[in-house]
């Protein structure tokens, strides 16, 4: 009855059944040692929110139509942290030279790496936050 659905009983390659996936919004959670920490240099990116009301260990923070959720762990080593997500924008240029005055160095934890055109199609630049995790934001290039 369910291969009867839209998106619903079709075999892949795997022979696993393929369901159709129509999600309105993904969210990452990343870690972070300290939530006060994090909220504070998330803060000087444009975000707003911070700490959950029921769990100070968790936070939600936005801009605009970007989301991002942070889960506290403390004993995180930031130089080992290979936590990342990819943030694709419409005026990634705009948006760089928002986040270039906040400050961040060119090296090390945390930063802003300079804006560049992939040869992926992209224009894209990343930030590196305080605990490690790698947000990478960019905009597909006219073709």
């Amino acid at each position: 009855m369910l291969s009867s659905l839209p998106g619903i009983g079709r075999s892949t390659s795997s022979g696993l059944q393929s369901v159709s996936i129509r999600a309105t919004v993904v969210i990452p959670i990343l870690l972070s040692r300290s939530i006060s920490d994090t909220v504070a240099f998330y803060r000087k990116l444009g975000f707003t929110g911070g700490a959950h009301g029921a769990n100070p260990s968790y936070a939600i923070l936005k801009r605009e139509d970007v989301e991002i959720h942070f889960t506290m762990h403390s004993p995180l080593d930031p130089g080992a942290n290979y936590a990342a997500c990819y943030i694709r924008v419409g005026e990634v240029e705009a948006l760089y030279a928002q986040m270039k005055s906040a400050d961040l160095p060119a090296e090390g934890i945390p930063r802003i790496e300079p804006l560049a055109d992939k040869p992926w199609g992209m224009r894209e630049f990343a930030v590196v936050d305080i605990d490690g995790n790698l947000l990478r934001i960019g905009q597909v290039l006219a073709p």
